[in-house]
């Protein structure tokens, strides 16, 4: 019996999760029109609509669904094993994907990647930029990294770095006109810049001492939601930041901004590469993994 083409399964799965023919075709490395009429194609021989278009969404009909559900995760397998093959060679080679956010990666991940990308020529990183919490498996990330407390329990966590606080601080020209909160209540007297949350809410500042959970809804002239600019805007004198501390480093160091309230931010589990617990790691992820474990190995 002639075997089947699995080009436009293959196509479908990657319409499916990625929810849109332009981001499947950019994925693909073929046009928008190609993986269109390939799916149509699929439709056509299996005599069933497995998508819902419109001018504005695509969604799955109920035999899509069943479908993804069926073989997505085959291809996933596949792919698994062919990056396993890897190991067969004498260097190893294969693309991994990271999401995580800004400072994360600026601070931490390259600089530890860096030596690694010049080592391995083979291996390609590609480093998603994200502040929200990325669903890893269904976007097909071979992990992401967030802080320890985020970390869903069916994921393998490894951690990347120390133990770390959140820090409130704010320019010295604002608390020279403002003074200093003696407990978190008293942000609500003050300006501060609040974070806008991918979910669309504003961030609630979490703080404890002695066992006592405070958290405080802040308000303020400013709302932004990437750390860099939250940063500005505390050196700008716009009123009070809460980040953690390492964000805020050497502009402590140097005196451009003022912590305050350090008696209510006690430290907890910092930044962890996750990932799915049964997903073989490639031999290119298992280095990944290895140059960004934390405490680090001592060099020689």
């Amino acid at each position: 019996m002639a075997r089947r083409n699995l080009n436009d399964l293959l196509a479908f799965v990657t319409v499916a999760r990625e929810g849109s023919f332009t981001r499947a075709a950019a994925v693909l490395g073929i046009t928008q029109s190609a993986v269109s009429q390939t799916v149509k194609a699929l439709e056509a021989r299996l005599d069933i609509r497995l998508l819902t278009r419109t001018t504005r969404s695509l969604s799955l009909t109920p035999a899509g669904e069943r479908l993804v559900r069926a073989i997505g995760h085959r291809f996933e397998e596949i792919e698994a094993e062919l990056d396993a093959l890897t190991a067969l060679r004498d260097k190893p080679a294969g693309t991994v994907r990271l999401t995580c956010a800004d400072h994360v990666l600026r601070a931490s991940i390259w600089p530890r990647l860096l030596p690694l990308l010049r080592e391995y020529p083979d291996i390609h990183i590609e480093c998603d930029v994200s502040y929200g919490l990325r669903d890893i498996v269904a976007d097909r990330f071979d992990a992401g990294v967030r802080l320890g407390e985020q970390v869903q329990k069916d994921m393998i966590a490894v951690p990347i770095g120390p133990k770390i606080r959140m820090a409130a601080v704010a320019s010295p020209a604002y608390f020279a006109s403002h003074p200093q909160p003696r407990q978190p209540g008293d942000l609500t007297a003050h300006r501060c810049i609040a974070q806008r949350q991918v979910s669309g809410g504003l961030y609630a500042w979490e703080f404890e001492r002695r066992g006592r959970e405070l958290d405080v809804r802040v308000e303020g002239q400013v709302i932004l939601n990437t750390s860099p600019h939250i940063v500005a805007a505390a050196l700008d004198g716009m009123g009070i930041a809460f980040l953690p501390e390492d964000e805020f480093a050497p502009h402590l160091q140097q005196g451009t901004l003022v912590r305050t309230l350090a008696d209510w931010c006690p430290p907890f589990a910092g930044y962890h590469l996750y990932y799915p617990s049964r997903r073989h790691p490639s031999p290119a992820f298992s280095l990944v993994l290895e140059a960004l474990r934390y405490p680090l190995r001592p060099a020689g």
